[in-house]
């Protein structure tokens, strides 16, 4: 029973590499019988489990509520989802969300529900150094919008470059993972060699302080709350 649960949950989560817009596209009418199919025997199981569980706790137990309430909205999503397709109408499949529901909620997935759980509750924790990162952000970004926003400067694709606000918030965020780096910083250095200064101390501040910190952070509190989870806690 464990193996097939696991095997339709895997299932119906590896139908978005399927369905519109799809890595491997198959017809709806494929897809769609096959995340039925999944969600009958999801229903199934259900309907097994409270047959063997006394009615109140069957109904107090949050985990199948919120197993039934993703059948419910997959359901509804698909038929929706048909409905215009008949009349050409294009939409999306907004219920994917609520997919991995499945994989978290069933009774087989206790430590996954656990590994969940000690997320969740780092997250708070997380809070404040997230917060002085984004802090740090936004100043270097103000920075940069004073440094060269007045310049004229130009991408290799001739746009504006640090122009506006916004996409100066995105550009480093992005240069955090150093994805953009060195082309973030070319029209600049070009200017002048004296602006390389600039992204140097934004990297060395936000990719290896922070990212360090952060990650510092995640690990201990990930850790913390994790030796509590497994150390006799009932958590179900």
């Amino acid at each position: 029973m464990r193996t097939a649960t696991y095997f339709f949950i895997f299932l119906n989560l590896s139908l978005a590499v399927f369905e519109e817009p799809a890595v491997y596209p198959l017809p709806f009418l494929v897809t769609s019988l096959v995340e039925v199919l999944c969600l009958l025997v999801f229903f199934g199981r259900l309907t097994h489990f409270a047959k063997v569980t006394l009615r109140n706790v069957f109904w107090k137990d949050t985990k199948n509520i919120c197993i039934m309430v993703a059948i419910l909205l997959s359901l509804t999503d698909l038929a929706i989802y048909g409905v215009l397709r008949i009349y050409n109408v294009r939409s999306i499949r907004w219920s994917r969300i609520v997919r991995p529901i499945f994989l978290i909620n069933f009774a087989e997935s206790r430590q996954i529900r656990r590994a969940f759980r000690s997320i969740r509750n780092t997250l708070p924790e997380i809070t404040y150094v997230f917060l002085l990162f984004m802090f740090s952000l936004l100043m270097f970004s103000l920075m940069a919008l004073k440094l060269f926003g007045e310049r004229n400067l130009q991408t290799a694709e001739g746009l504006p470059y640090f122009k506006n606000y916004l996409e100066i918030v995105f550009d480093l965020y992005v240069l955090v993972t150093t994805a953009n780096s060195p082309d973030v910083m070319m029209p600049a250095f070009d200017f002048s060699s004296w602006y390389a200064l600039f992204f140097i101390a934004f990297v060395i501040v936000n990719t290896y302080i922070f990212m360090s910190l952060f990650l510092a952070v995640v690990y201990n509190n990930y850790k913390k709350h994790l030796k509590v989870t497994f150390g006799g806690l009932n958590c179900d």
